[in-house]
């Protein structure tokens, strides 16, 4: 592991120059900009506080950049874990998330030892797609109260939604301060944002409107200007009855740094023409989220937004990543007493447009445009599990479903029987195999296509012949394999001729284990065209 991790280093550093270390440095600067607003918002929006934003992008950027499978990567808090996290706070308190976030660090150790990096290939796109919007939903739910100043109930998002029944006040400081940094944002110049991020602007425009006219709105409070907060994971904290109580939110936190860090590679891969090392990766974002608890850090995966700046601004190795830690330090440390002003309806509103923008529009409008049911039904079900549930139980959900169509889809084959008609193949016309068809079957044939096999089978028992055209059956299961066996015999007592022809290899071989155990075996042609040449000439 060590040796692999070397050789993807000396591969990166090799022909280093001065120049590249200048792209970096810059390109750090610029992720910073738009990480900064982001860590913080993040970090309100899980539940716990901007400062554990901070710190999770600073230590993530430092050691989860350093070990990454890709030199673009970079880690940090996302929406889509802040989703995930409220509901551990609301019941569990920032405490057990720590603990859940180090088991969830061990197991995406272990993952990666395991070389467990393709298993995000077995998720459906549309499962994806559904729990990222679902994702966004829960994220845009759980800033209401933050934007509209108002105050709910409830551990989950729909609980907290519900309660509003009860009560719905906004607070109109509040309320007009947060339509302000979303209209900004909706507005703001494409040109600007390459200069700027509209992000930071919104939020710096938001703070200084805040502290001139002294509103009296919410606002983030102290930030920490060290590493090390009161409130962060100590080894003794650690015992067998809270780990077990916790397993099953750290496999939640797990599934989804894995499948958003490998998915985060891949989109950022294509980018750049280099391949992430996705075990490699599993294994930086274990010992990352292992490591973070210990400072009170909340869980990291890879930034698909932060990434690609990475990329757009010229990062060259892993020390982008690195500088853009370093450069959140020196901001936490030198505008502390400033961070602590900015407005929670701000950090609101960037939430807001960024839950919107993680909804994979073009991916919802082509499957609506094409019309593909399967792929919205998948899409809609995910979605709302994982609304409704958790993650984890959404991609089980996802997955499941998305099996049951796959099988339900493979289970419809095409059987078209045919006469024989001697004048398309070139023959002259001939009463012999008048009372001949030919069935082409097409599709698997298994236990789910059994019936219908069965039921073709039925309507051709009164002929003479039949040939049978296999070359559109892949596979073929015991059961289908049983129905033709049943009726061998019946063909056999009604002197019935039966003839296969086109036959896949391993559906030739199946047959031919079934054919030893007949004393009288069917004739086979490589094609429907040469069975029909020796039935001609038989005649």
């Amino acid at each position: 592991m060590i040796k692999h991790y070397m050789g993807l280093l000396q591969q990166e550093f090799r022909h280093y120059s001065k120049g590249k270390l200048q792209k970096d440095l810059l390109a750090g600067l610029t992720v910073a900009a738009v990480a900064l607003p982001l860590a913080l918002a993040f970090g309100v929006s899980s539940g716990a506080d901007a400062a554990a934003g901070m710190i999770t992008a600073i230590i993530a950027g430092v050691v989860i950049g350093s070990l990454s499978g890709g030199f673009y990567q970079i880690s940090g808090p996302t929406g889509a874990m802040a989703a995930i996290l409220t509901g551990i706070i609301a019941s569990q308190g920032l405490a057990g998330v720590l603990v859940a976030t180090f088991i969830a660090g061990i197991i995406l150790l272990i993952a990666g030892l395991f070389k467990l990096g393709g298993l995000t290939s077995f998720i459906p796109s549309p499962v994806i797609t559904g729990f990222t919007s679902g994702i966004a939903i829960i994220i845009a739910l759980g800033q209401i109260d933050n934007f509209f100043g108002t105050t709910s109930a409830g551990e989950s998002a729909l609980a907290k939604l519900m309660s509003y029944r009860h009560a719905f006040t906004p607070d109109f400081p509040t309320l007009l301060l947060g339509l302000f940094v979303l209209f900004l944002l909706i507005f703001y110049p494409k040109k600007w944002s390459q200069i700027l991020p509209p992000s930071l602007v919104a939020i710096i425009l938001a703070t200084l409107v805040t502290i001139v006219f002294n509103l009296p709105v919410a606002k983030v409070g102290k930030i920490p200007t060290s590493l090390l907060t009161s409130e962060r994971l100590h080894l003794a904290t650690l015992n067998l009855p809270l780990i077990k109580q916790l397993l099953f939110p750290a496999v939640s936190i797990a599934m989804l740094g894995m499948i958003e860090s490998l998915l985060c590679g891949a989109a950022a891969g294509r980018m750049t023409g280099k391949e992430l090392d996705s075990n490699q990766e599993l294994i930086a974002q274990g010992i990352g989220n292992m490591i973070l608890p210990f400072f009170g850090g909340i869980p990291a995966t890879a930034a698909i937004a932060r990434t690609s700046v990475a990329i757009k601004s010229g990062a060259q190795t892993r020390l982008a990543g690195i500088f853009h830690a370093l450069f959140l330090f020196l901001s936490m440390i030198i505008f502390a007493p400033i961070m602590s002003q900015i407005p929670m309806t701000a950090l609101a509103g960037v939430l807001l447009v960024t839950s919107w923008r993680m909804h994979e529009w073009t991916t919802i409008k082509t499957m609506i445009q094409q019309k593909n049911l399967t792929a919205i039904l998948l899409f809609f079900v995910t979605m709302l599990s994982t609304i409704i549930f958790d993650l984890s139980i959404a991609i089980v959900i996802g997955v499941l479903f998305g099996c049951v169509f796959f099988i339900s889809k493979s289970a419809k084959i095409s059987i078209i029987t045919e006469s024989i008609d001697w004048q398309r193949m070139g023959m002259s016309h001939s009463d012999v195999g008048s009372n001949w068809v030919v069935i082409y079957i097409t599709g698997p044939l298994f236990f789910m296509s059994s019936n219908q096999l069965k039921r073709e089978l039925d309507k051709a028992v009164d002929k003479e012949g039949i040939i049978f055209s296999l070359r559109g059956v892949p596979s073929i299961d015991l059961t289908a394999r049983d129905i033709f066996a049943d009726y061998f015999s019946t063909a056999v007592i009604n002197n019935q001729k039966l003839i296969f022809t086109s036959m896949q290899p391993e559906v030739e071989k199946q047959f031919n284990q079934l054919w030893d155990e007949q004393t009288d075996c069917p004739d086979q042609h490589p094609t429907v065209a040469h069975a029909l040449q020796a039935l001609h000439q038989d005649y």
